[in-house]
């Protein structure tokens, strides 16, 4: 199996969670002592425990969103996605993702970064 092959499997199984919001497909996903940062600078959720009950008090439901992601940078312990978030609401998210991977495939430690795309094809300032 190829590191590709591995994040593939792993972000499946983000996506399968982030639908179910179902306790065993998050855990099964995150190692028992995984940290869960949703930003870089805020305090990571620790451990299936918080990550589960974190995740699912900020679930989104399963035809919410859609998904669309892609590797930017692959190794067998880290990986970087890009990701695009599209929720029903007409608002839209760019995702990056840091990834460690535990050698099972789970991550160890995950975090996000997130922007709102400007509505109405407002440009963005720079």
């Amino acid at each position: 199996m190829t590191d590709n092959d591995v994040i593939t499997r792993w972000v499946e199984g983000y996506e399968r969670a982030w639908k179910s919001n179902d306790p065993a497909d998050i855990r099964a996903i995150f190692t028992e002592d995984a940290e869960y940062r949703t930003r870089p600078h805020r305090q990571p959720w620790r451990g299936h425990d918080e990550i589960v009950a974190k995740w699912i008090e900020n679930g989104d439901g399963p035809d919410d969103v859609t998904f669309e992601w892609e590797p930017v940078l692959v190794s067998a312990e880290t990986a970087v996605v890009r990701g695009k978030t599209d929720y029903v609401d007409d608002s839209i998210y760019h995702n990056l993702w840091v990834v460690q991977l535990a050698p099972d495939g789970r991550a160890t430690s995950f975090t996000e970064w997130w922007m709102e795309e400007p509505k109405g094809g407002e440009p963005a300032s720079e």
